[in-house]
């Protein structure tokens, strides 16, 4: 039995598994030799890299149950800097000796089945040193699972948690066990890394699809030997590589390598002693930062006194940036912001109190502090305000840089909120607003990272919105929504929804830009809620009774959650059934550009089905209606790219459009960032800037037009157009100031215009210049500070960043002089005459300082690879300036001055650096590319061809082979061009030498030393003097001329001659000219591309077709598109005809009537042209110059090259003669142009150059016309000889311009020596343009303005003294007023629907009336019982009656006629005039929103300006654009039927004693019979008003008009409801109308 037992026990055992969990025996020290060397820079052999070794012995030794002793042993730091592996590491006695103490002290930590626990250390240990001692216990953390060999887990380690595969296997024989393990540092649970600067960017999902910038994995060997009650480690070795790139792999990436190794060395008896002092808990193996952000990667400071060391930086930045700034300002400014960061608060206090009255230092002070990000920042920022010694604008500027570079934590936040609730910040609106969108940015910030937002800091705005709201204060409201739209925090949802129009009465009562900006909140919570924020935004979509202009904006923050497929197909059916063109014009246009997207593919493709499923006829809406626009552009291999949108919303066919928003994105090194947003609403502006205010508060008239509404039914008021201008502006995603610009701001920022303390601040400067003045500015700015930390497996912090730090100076020497001397007392009028010279000296410089560094950043040394950018520029100069307004004299003189041997210097290079805190004579910084890859100075070349050619590798004789040294490609050019003039020579020299050799790779490319100067330098023998510009005008231009114009005699002579062969040619020239006609019919038309322009001849043929029908002067055009069997033939056939037809030249048509009524002479326009420049040749001779302009270098000889120019008027012969001629006493060449205005119709100039102005020549005209019966305008220009070059030039250009599509190319032999543009306007809104070359002849058919052209009328103008009532007209006039006319008994509304008015008898209906309640006009129509038309219009204080008597317009003006021959009428104090127009009358008001009222005997028309469109109703309709919402009856509600809807427009009468003639009412009529609804007999009554005659009247005309009823229960007690017309549409049916009532004499 004791057998058996033994058996079974024996077999129990060996059944166990075995456990491999390393041991570490209780009395026992074990020894292992620990190495870790970190390298950084890029992996390729013979290019420098920086790093860092550590090694010791390290001992391990039980100290109680799961609880072991580490110490290191005789640690020894190296540091490395060069070509690895040729290069020797360094030793670094001066830091081992620093953290020998700490690196020697033993350490606690907890160790249980080989996983690492909580980490215990004396007080004193460094968490540096700590961070080691975790990299070391990093190689100890094993997860050994008894049963699997393989298996991945997701692990604990130095680095986060990270995804780990194990593989285990056993080697019998020799004992051991070999394990190994790789963590993917792409895949963790839990990352240990922390971003600075990163706060605004997001990852870019379609940018790290193919390829991550950032990618790391660890692999871990292990040799393992079984002991009693475990495992021994008996080597283990890892190896890290992180690699890192601005773009993809494949375009070469910079790396980390880790290597480590542990060793077994021997087991010791001597356990490690502990210290005899407490242990206190450290954490556990996770990584932990400690000072990482005080310490900047670009340069190491021991800090001993750092006020001494902020006061010597502050010293050196002062000193050495007065006139120019040094070009190591920007490191130094750094520096300086590093200080600041390490010193206590109550040293910035100190700092402060002693620079507060210096200006030069204050002003770096307080650039430099925002910089710091630290929470010390705000509150000295809040401090100094409150105590008064910061100014508003210096407390703004300080507080927005601090909040938007403060790196964001719980006291940074508390330090915020207690300014958003202090009485002083909160008192000032500007400082108020930046503080509350602050703290909104701050929260962004702090939740950036965080998968769970704590609510309770956005608590406190939320509970403030709340208040806001109850008390109805608007711009409190809108402050806050901000504010949560900064915070972007989950929770905020339910307090926007709150506040827009889809919970009830209480929000939909607050003002709709209210709405807006509760819209536009949701757009940066989108990016944590998409799903939440898509429902909310379909539902805003989806609600039609909601403005137009928030569906637009839902559609927006919709399309930005990147909604799914089934969402944007469920947009697109809406849209097919939509009735607002506004917004449907607007959805189609935003999908149809996200079709395009190449960066969001999926809403790409969505958007693509969604454009299958609408009619394209959206597409072609006009400019009038809203669009969107999205474009962007992504290139994969470099991962960079952007993105741009833009949004016009409208809510009515206006010029100016309600709201403009524009945003641009960037992507790069796959992250985006959406960089600058701006967004303008322009609601009432244009209304407010044309409109006369002084008449629109007129409370007699408003009474009495509301009086004549009140027999409307059911009349709604629409709401005034807000006079309100808003803007924000957002950065990287927040609002970072918005302004509402109403009444209030404005007499506000007047009144503080013509404050005494403005006037004498003003006054003083004035007198400042007087005296003379000269200063100083210097302006830093940290622009971009980015960083990444990440810790390396050894436990040594790795660091990605990137600096921009930017220093610009001037120094300024201004100095005013004036003759004769100003009085002491004198005002700004006495500078209006005298002499005013204005000196100055500008030295304007800047420099500016970009890093991007890689490596190690830890406490006491740094190793790293760093690409360095400098950017150096001066440019100083020295200019007078003289004004003499008494005698028109104005001058500009620039002197010479010194400048550098480089005006601009960039120079860029990589390289590898090493740093140690306790010996900075040791730094080391080494170029990445080694000295001896360069080739010699005398073999290099300056071509780029040749140097890149030489790239091929050569072996070092110094080091064996494999290695390597590659040679580096080089490049170096220099550029230089003259300006003999200026004497001046500038030279451009670009300087490169790269890596490519390596690797064809971008970022090999941009590895190395790259440089460009850009220099200026003087001429020898032709230095100058001064550059001056000099202008006179008046009779004293004479005197300033330096050369006497004389034109030569012969030119004159010559142009005679030639006149003469014309007249005997001309012949000739009639019958070359028809000859070549005939034989241009048969010449061929070309078109460049025929596939693409034109498609198939089919196609293109019915699309000009198309095109040319819609206009009536081009319509004879449309038998040349008729299908044809080749498109060329077709386009021959065009191009003949369109040749073919004459320009008619109103001129000759004038001069043609002039010879009928004997008042011209027969001169033709040509001959006119000569005659006038024959009859004076020379104005110069007899006139003297209107004006001189000279502008000239005087060299330091006292010689003048430069040009003078001079301008003779010849008011008479409306002649113009310019004459441009060289100052030089060699040089006779001259420009002389003589232009006449012959006609209104036609203007010609004569142009000569050259030598005495006889070299070149030509002639162009411009001239109005016909072409067929179109009007036309025509450029034209011929020649006789032209320079080569520019023949050679304008040959190019036009082959280059490619031509749109639906342009034709033809011949036109007769164009030869001669250039024409003619521009037809076939339409108001369509013109053709012809343009005749000597090669060819192009057409453009068809094309569309956005507006239409006044071609009749606005050559009349109008002859209104205000200068906004002649804007009114004209913008009227140019197309942008709404016209609603009346023809044939069809009336054509302000939207262009047609419908046939049959009105009632002698019933007023309201045409058109500004339907707001300011209700400045109102037109009325009339019928009476012979079908004759009254028109009534009541505007300011008149009422103007207009009607048909005895053939002619009879005008009343409030009851009074006014003769026809005492028009034009004009009102004494308005702006009205009544006038007579073609066969008819006109009222013209546009000021008041009436652009025109027309009436004749069998037409009417009324006209309404720009910005009353959307705010009229009547039978004209509400001009908006809406067409498919025209029929809008008083009350608001949208009939289908224009009969109804014409008679609700009806001025019915309340009884037989009313006083007008109208004997009908509005009422609801109830439906004959009873009918049967959903199944229950049900009695109808009209929802809609129908016409009847009064009790006591019957009808002698009637008419049938279908309208909605509303149904109840036939049994129901009551009949028709009172609020009837509210109610909803059951069904549609005929009712009998009444048009014409006879009554009984018990009616009247």
């Amino acid at each position: 039995m004791r057998v058996i037992v033994l058996a079974l026990t024996l077999a129990f055992v060996a059944a166990q598994p075995q456990n491999y969990a390393p041991d570490f025996a209780a009395g026992k020290t074990y020894v292992y030799k620990y190495e870790t060397l970190l390298l950084g820079g890029l992996p390729d052999q013979g290019l420098a890299r920086a790093g860092l070794k550590i090694s010791s012995k390290v001992l391990l030794s039980a100290a109680g149950q799961n609880t072991f002793m580490l110490k290191l042993a005789e640690p020894e730091i190296a540091e490395f800097s060069g070509v690895w592996p040729k290069d020797l590491l360094v030793p670094a006695p001066k830091v081992t000796a620093a953290l020998a103490a700490q690196l020697s002290t033993p350490v606690k930590f907890e160790y249980a089945n080989g996983v690492v626990g909580k980490i215990f250390a004396p007080e004193g240990i460094s968490t540096m040193v700590l961070n080691v001692y975790r990299g070391i216990l990093n190689v100890l953390q094993l997860n050994i699972k008894r049963t699997q060999n393989v298996y991945e887990m997701q692990e604990a380690g130095t680095q986060g948690v990270c995804k780990t595969l194990y593989a285990i296997s056993e080697d019998e024989k020799s004992e051991r066990i070999h394990l190994s393990k790789t963590r993917d540092l792409n895949h963790c649970k839990e990352r240990v890394m922390m971003d600075i600067g990163l706060a605004y960017t997001e990852k870019c999902v379609k940018c790290q699809q193919d390829s991550k910038n950032l990618r790391g994995a660890t692999a871990y060997n292990y040799v393992l030997k079984p002991v009693a009650n475990g495992t021994l480690i008996l080597e283990a070795t890892v190896n890290e590589v992180i690699q890192f790139s601005p773009f993809t792999e494949m375009n070469g990436a910079a790396q980390m390598e880790t290597k480590q190794s542990l060793i077994f060395l021997e087991i010791q008896r001597a356990p490690i002693v502990a210290l005899a002092v407490q242990y206190l808990p450290c954490g556990s193996l996770k990584y932990e930062f400690s000072n990482e952000l005080l310490q900047t990667p670009i340069q190491l400071i021991k800090i001993t006194n750092v006020k001494a060391q902020i006061v010597e930086a502050l010293n050196h930045l002062v000193a050495h940036n007065v006139e120019r700034v040094h070009e190591d300002a920007p490191l130094k400014f750094l520096e300086l912001i590093q200080l600041l960061r390490n010193a206590p608060f109550a040293d910035l206090e100190i700092l402060y109190s002693q620079y507060r009255t210096k200006p030069a230092y204050r002003q770096w002070v307080m650039d430099a502090i925002p910089a710091t990000g630290t929470p010390a920042a705000l509150k000295f920022i809040k401090d100094k305000y409150i105590t008064g010694d910061l100014s508003v604008a210096e407390t703004a500027q300080a507080l927005i840089a601090s909040v938007h570079m403060v790196t964001a934590n719980t006291e940074a936040i508390k330090i915020i909120q207690a300014m958003t609730v202090n009485k002083k910040i909160v008192e000032n609106p500007i400082l108020r607003e930046i503080v509350f969108l602050g703290y909104g940015t701050m929260i962004a910030k702090y939740c950036v990272e965080m998968a769970v937002c704590p609510a309770e800091l956005i608590k406190p705005i939320q509970e403030l919105l709340t208040e806001a709201v109850t008390k109805n204060e608007i711009q409190d409201i809108i402050l806050l929504l901000k504010v949560l739209g900064n915070a972007a925090h989950p929770t905020s949802l339910k307090s926007i929804t709150k506040v827009l129009p889809i919970h009830g009465t209480a929000a939909t009562s607050l003002p709709m830009r209210v709405h807006a900006d509760a819209i536009l909140a949701l757009r940066n919570i989108a990016k944590k809620e998409p799903r939440a924020v898509q429902e909310l935004a379909i539902q805003l979509y989806m609600d039609k009774a909601l403005h137009p202009e928030l569906r637009m904006l839902a559609c927006i923050v919709l399309f930005e959650t990147r909604p799914p497929m089934g969402l944007v197909t469920t947009l697109a059916n809406i849209v097919k059934t939509e009735q607002n063109l506004q917004v449907a014009s607007f959805t189609y246009s935003h999908m149809k550009s996200l079709t395009r997207s190449t960066i969001h593919a999926t809403v790409a493709a969505a958007c693509n089905v969604a454009m299958k499923l609408l009619s394209p006829r959206l597409n072609r809406l006009s400019l009038c209606f809203s669009k969107s626009i999205y474009m962007d552009v992504y290139n994969n291999p470099l991962m960079l790219g952007a993105a741009a949108s833009a949004f016009y919303i409208n809510d009515a066919a206006t010029i100016l459009p309600r709201s403009l928003m524009a945003k641009t994105t960037a992507y790069l090194a796959g992250a985006s960032a959406d960089i600058l947003e701006v967004r303008v609403r322009t609601e009432g502006l244009q209304e407010v800037l044309l409109k006369n205010p002084e008449l629109v508060d007129n409370v007699d008239r408003i009474t009495k037009m509301k009086r004549v509404i009140k027999a409307l039914s059911q009349w709604k008021a629409q709401p005034n157009s807000a006079p309100l201008a808003s803007v924000y502006v957002k950065f990287f995603g927040q609002e970072i100031a918005f302004a509402n610009i109403d009444k209030v701001l404005i007499d506000k920022a007047i009144a503080l215009a013509n404050a005494p303390s403005m006037k004498e601040l003003g006054m003083n400067a004035l007198k400042a210049l007087l005296a003379g003045t000269s200063m100083n500015f210097a302006k830093p700015l940290l622009v971009t500070e980015v960083r990444r930390i990440l810790p390396t497996s050894a436990g040594l912090p790795m660091e990605l960043s990137l600096y921009t730090a930017v220093v610009a100076a001037a120094s300024v020497q201004v100095k005013a002089i004036t003759t004769p001397a100003l009085p002491e007392n004198f005002h700004l009028a006495h500078l209006l005459k005298t002499d005013i010279q204005l000196e100055t000296e500008v030295k304007p410089s800047i420099a500016l300082n970009t890093f991007a560094v890689m490596g190690i950043n830890a406490l006491l040394l740094q190793a790293n690879v760093m690409s360095r950018a400098k950017l150096n520029s001066i440019l100083p100069a020295k200019i007078t300036a003289r004004l003499n307004l008494t005698e028109g004299q104005f001058m500009i003189k620039a002197l010479p001055v010194s400048v550098p041997e480089n005006i601009a210097t960039l120079q860029v290079e990589a390289l590898a650096v090493l740093r140690n805190m306790e010996d900075h004579a040791a730094e080391r910084i080494i170029p990445i590319i080694p000295a001896k890859l360069l080739p010699p100075v005398s073999k290099r070349v300056s071509s780029a061809s040749a140097s890149l050619s030489k790239s091929s590798e050569i072996l070092s004789q110094e080091v064996e082979p494999p290695f390597i040294t590659p040679k580096a490609v080089q490049f170096e050019k220099k550029y230089c061009a003259k300006a003999v003039a200026l004497g001046v020579k500038g030279c451009l020299r670009v300087a490169t030498e790269n890596a490519a050799s390596l690797q064809a790779a971008i970022l090999y490319k941009l590895v190395g030393k790259h440089s460009a100067a850009l220099s200026l330098k003087p001429i020898e023998g032709e230095a100058i003097e001064r550059v001056e510009l000099k202008v006179q005008i008046g009779p004293k231009a004479a005197d300033m001329l330096v050369k006497q114009i004389n034109l030569s005699e012969d030119i004159l002579e010559e142009q005679s001659l030639m006149m003469k062969l014309k007249k005997l040619l001309v012949p000739g020239q009639k019958v070359k000219s028809s000859s070549s006609s005939s034989s241009s019919s048969s010449s061929r038309v070309t078109s460049a591309d025929p596939a693409n322009r034109f498609g198939s001849s089919n196609s293109s043929s019915s699309r000009a077709s198309k095109s040319v029908s819609k206009t009536s002067s081009a319509s004879n055009l449309a038998s040349l598109f008729s299908a044809s069997s080749s498109s060329s033939s077709s386009s021959a056939l065009i191009s003949k005809r369109l040749i073919a037809r004459k320009f008619q030249k109103n001129h000759k048509l004038q001069t043609l009537k002039s010879q009928a009524s004997a008042v011209s002479t027969s001169r033709s326009s040509a001959s006119s042209f000569e005659a006038i420049t024959t009859q004076n040749k020379s104005l110069a001779k007899h006139l003297a110059p209107i004006f001189a302009i000279i502008a000239h270098v005087i060299k330091v000889d006292k010689r003048e090259i430069g040009y003078e120019l001079a301008g003779y008027l010849d008011r008479p012969t409306s002649r113009l003669q310019i004459v441009l001629a060289a100052l030089a006493a060699d040089d006779n060449w001259k420009l002389c142009a003589d232009g006449v205005l012959l006609s209104k119709h036609k203007a010609t100039a004569k142009i000569g150059w050259g030598a005495q102005c006889k070299q070149y020549n030509t002639t162009i005209t411009a001239e109005t016309g016909l072409l067929g019966k179109s009007p036309a305008a025509r450029l034209r220009a011929t020649w006789k000889e032209l320079p080569s070059a520019l023949k050679r030039y304008a040959k190019k250009v036009y082959n280059y311009i490619p031509a749109p599509a639906g342009v034709i190319k033809g011949k036109d032999e007769t164009s030869v020596n001669q250039l024409s543009l003619t521009v037809v306007a076939t339409s108001s809104k369509t013109i053709e343009l012809i343009l005749k070359a000597p090669t060819c002849t192009v057409y453009k058919l068809d094309l569309h303005l956005p507006m239409a052209l006044p071609l009749e009328k606005i050559k009349d103008l109008t002859p209104f003294d205000e200068v906004i009532d002649n804007v009114n007209y004209i913008l009227a006039e140019a197309g942008t007023a709404a016209e609603c006319s009346f023809a044939n008994n069809v009336l054509t509304t302000f939207n262009n629907k047609r419908y046939k008015n049959e009105m009632p008898q002698s019933c007023y209906q309201v045409l058109a009336q500004d339907c707001t309640k300011e209700l400045k006009f109102m037109v009325l129509l009339k019928k009476d019982n012979v079908e004759q038309n009254y028109i009534n219009v009541k505007i300011a204080d008149i009422d103007i009656d207009l009607y048909h008597k005895n053939s002619e317009v009879i005008v009343k003006v409030n009851g009074m006629e006014i003769p026809n021959n005492n028009l034009p009428y004009k009102h004494p104090t308005a702006p009205i005039q009544i006038k007579h127009k073609d066969e008819g009358i006109s009222v013209f008001a546009p000021s008041l929103g009436l652009h025109e009222v027309y009436f004749s005997k069998n037409s009417w028309k009324i006209k309404v300006v720009d910005w009353m469109k959307g705010q009229t109703c009547g039978l004209c309709g509400k001009s908006d654009g809406e067409i498919r919402q025209e029929y809008r009856t008083p009350n608001g509600r949208l009939t289908k039927s224009a009969v109804s809807f014409a008679h609700s427009w009806v001025l019915a009468a309340e009884s037989c004693g009313d006083t007008n003639e109208c004997r009908m009412k509005l009422e609801s009529v109830q439906l004959e019979s009873q009918i049967n609804i959903h199944g229950q007999e049900s009695k109808c009554f009209s929802v809609d008003p129908v016409l009847r005659c009064l009790p006591g009247c019957f009808p002698v005309k009637s008419t049938s008009v279908t309208v909605g009823y509303h149904c109840l229960p036939a049994d129901a007690a009551q009949n028709c409801p009172e609020n009837i017309y509210d109610k909803s549409v059951d069904l549609r049916e005929t009712a009998e109308a009444h048009l014409a009532c006879s009554c009984t004499a018990q009616c009247a």
